[in-house]
């Protein structure tokens, strides 16, 4: 073995030993962006949707989740509002980039967000198939958001009143 093989060998054992490998192993399965999306993406979604919005008198339910490639659309009821979430994942990480209601079904408004118009056709295709599985009653609330509201991640700390619009 030369030295650097020593040295490899050695990084590699003192990280198995100390529990690194696995914080490697997710942040690596946390940036794959391949066809077939990690197990973990819709989790890692309803998460950072929760982290910001679910509160103890009205806990936020993430009802569908439909993901393309690195965008996903996610519905979601909290007390009796509801609405959509356009998130984007970048470095690993979801993040809301738009909250709206019907308009975050339609490939148009996917691509006038900032999706390449091939990736809106496709999620805004995976939104209705996966929408068509629920109940009109969880439906009727993904609807009730007005308009379209861009979220700036540098603001993600705020209160999340317009879940309750």
């Amino acid at each position: 073995m030369n030295k650097t093989q020593i040295v490899i060998a050695t990084l590699l054992t003192c990280c198995v030993m100390c529990g690194h490998i696995t914080f490697a192993h997710d942040a690596i399965d946390a940036k794959s962006t391949s066809a077939t999306q990690p197990v973990k993406d819709p989790q890692a979604i309803e998460q950072s949707m929760k982290k910001l919005f679910d509160k103890p008198d009205a806990p936020l339910n993430v009802a569908s989740i439909s993901i393309e490639g690195g965008y996903a659309v996610a519905g979601w009821i909290q007390d009796q509002r509801g609405g959509r979430a356009l998130l984007k994942r970048e470095n690993g990480l979801w993040s809301i980039a738009v909250c709206g209601g019907d308009g975050l079904k339609q490939a148009s408004v996917l691509a006038q967000a900032g999706l390449p118009q091939k990736n809106a056709d496709r999620l805004a295709q995976k939104v209705r198939q996966t929408e068509s599985k629920l109940a009109p009653e969880q439906l009727k609330k993904f609807s009730l958001f007005e308009g379209m509201m861009k979220v700036d991640n540098a603001t993600h700390g705020h209160d999340g009143d317009h879940h309750k619009r």
